[in-house]
């Protein structure tokens, strides 16, 4: 797929607004048929621009411990340590970052005995995590998934 044009881009602003909005609303929207809006979001989904999901409150569905987890790992061992992290539900996010930390993780527990048990049995018995520092998050104060401003 090409660039993204303006209408592309109005497209998916209306859809982070409201995910559920009807594509015939955004074609009144932007003054264009509901076939181009159609058109456009098939292309951009086929294309890997966006993709519908359902993001829960943690917190409304048991989840009451939120940790970042920066991982500090052997040379050469970095992608075979983020495929196994890749299989535990917990784990929402997983990341390479240069600074401090080789991989930074993002898991949701039902409680810190859950989290504890995580990192003293899962996390341990991964060959190459040299340590673990464990963020717990105490407050949010944002949590979104929009990246783009019309």
């Amino acid at each position: 797929m090409k660039t993204l044009d303006q209408t592309d881009l109005l497209i998916l602003g209306y859809l982070q607004e409201n995910g559920k909005r009807s594509y015939s609303e955004i074609a009144r929207f932007l003054d264009v048929s509901e076939g181009t809006v159609r058109s456009r979001i098939n292309k951009m989904l086929k294309n890997n621009v966006f993709e519908f999901i359902i993001h829960t409150n943690p917190n409304k569905v048991g989840l009451k411990v939120q940790a970042i987890i920066g991982l500090s790992t052997k040379l050469g061992k970095q992608e075979d340590i983020a495929e196994c992290l890749n299989t535990y539900s917990e784990v929402r996010f997983i990341g390479a970052f240069s600074g401090k930390h080789d991989l930074i993780i993002q898991a949701y527990f039902r409680n810190n005995e859950d989290l504890v048990q995580f990192v003293n049995t899962e996390l341990s018995q991964i060959d190459g995590i040299l340590n673990a520092d464990v963020n717990v998050e105490l407050k949010q104060y944002k949590d979104s998934f929009s990246y783009i401003l019309p």
